[in-house]
């Protein structure tokens, strides 16, 4: 969220601080930080591919398992909000959004590790191994789920902003940015679901076999190496390329003059003070988004599963054809994703 405006004696509101006009940066620097999203959406990805098949590996019951990815709309609903207020607002020296996309990163390589190795922990801490559910395991596995959603959630909207600064105003930049993002988004999505159709990623990775992580869990932690390390990569090279200017925090006469309290984040007032003076049509539009995205989130969620359980006639944790159904299902999300 880009706050703006001012109060009607001409000083700053208390969630704009002052930023220095900024020329628009040369496209190859755009293009660096849109490449983030593939980082970003190759996580994603592998989340959606395999993880509900993954959490009954662990014992959590079918019908539980959406309950798990309850936390993708809430933490989006909570923290890109607030980031983005903070981001706005931010006087780091380093500038408003890589403060916030380096801790996002930082966020999901802590993620990526508890989600990888929750089986691994699960069974150090005193799990058994076979059938069964696998309590301890399952704890490490949903706080690195919930971390790996905020952190998501933290990295998207600050990249989105910084896009924004870079193209300086400039609505021809801004409509470029906007394509690379979605186009890097695309080519994480391809990567990722590539990476979950196939079979024998663990061979890359020996050590991720363990006596606790099988065969489909050892190619889990694998994607997920793979994916950590893409994301960590570009992110460093888009943080050492890209500057931005620092911002400065108003002055404490202009702060006193603002009419929000100290400590208080107008931004959710601000969002659904918005949702009052909607024109019908908007209405409708966000009725519609929303009911795409009731019937989408299901699919995504279970289509690998019910390849497995359905189209291949297999069970969780019994033979290979619910395994071979679950790549084949990620193999359909790559060419959807290519397309």
């Amino acid at each position: 969220m880009e706050a703006g405006g001012e109060t009607k004696n001409n000083v700053p509101s208390s969630f704009q601080l002052q930023k220095p006009p900024q020329a628009a940066e040369p496209l190859r620097k755009i293009i660096l930080v849109a490449a983030i999203a593939a980082g970003i959406q190759f996580g994603w990805a592998l989340q959606l591919s395999l993880l509900t098949p993954y959490v009954q590996l662990l014992g959590i019951p079918h019908t539980w398992a959406s309950f798990i990815w309850l936390c993708g709309p809430i933490s989006g609903l909570l923290v890109q909000p607030v980031v983005g207020y903070y981001s706005d607002n931010c006087s780091c020296r380093f500038g408003r959004r890589r403060p916030f996309i380096a801790a996002g990163a930082g966020l999901v390589a802590v993620a990526v590790f508890l989600i990888g190795f929750a089986a691994d922990v699960g069974h150090a801490a005193g799990d058994s191994i076979g059938k069964g559910a696998k309590p301890r395991a399952i704890a490490v596995f949903v706080v690195g789920f919930w971390i790996l959603d905020v952190a998501n959630n933290m990295l998207q909207g600050p990249c989105r902003a910084l896009l924004a600064d870079l193209s300086g105003g400039n609505a021809k930049k801004m409509s470029s940015a906007n394509s690379w993002f979605s186009f890097f988004m695309a080519v994480g999505n391809v990567l990722g679901y590539a990476a979950g159709s196939y079979t024998h990623l663990y061979k890359i990775f020996p050590f991720s076999k363990t006596k606790a992580c099988d065969i489909y869990c050892a190619n889990l932690k694998s994607c997920f190496f793979i994916s950590i390390a893409l994301l960590l990569s570009i992110s460093t090279a888009a943080l050492t390329i890209v500057r931005e200017t620092a911002i400065t925090a108003p002055s404490d006469a202009a702060a006193e003059q603002t009419p929000v309290k100290k400590g208080k984040i107008p931004v959710f007032g601000e969002l659904f003070g918005a949702l009052k003076d909607l024109p019908r049509p908007m209405w409708i539009l966000l009725l519609v988004t929303c009911l795409n995205w009731i019937a989408w989130f299901p699919f995504l969620l279970f289509d690998t599963d019910w390849m497995g359980r359905e189209v291949y006639g297999g069970k969780v944790g019994e033979g290979k054809l619910y395994d071979r159904g679950v790549r084949a299902g990620a193999l359909g999300l790559m060419l959807n994703s290519f397309l």
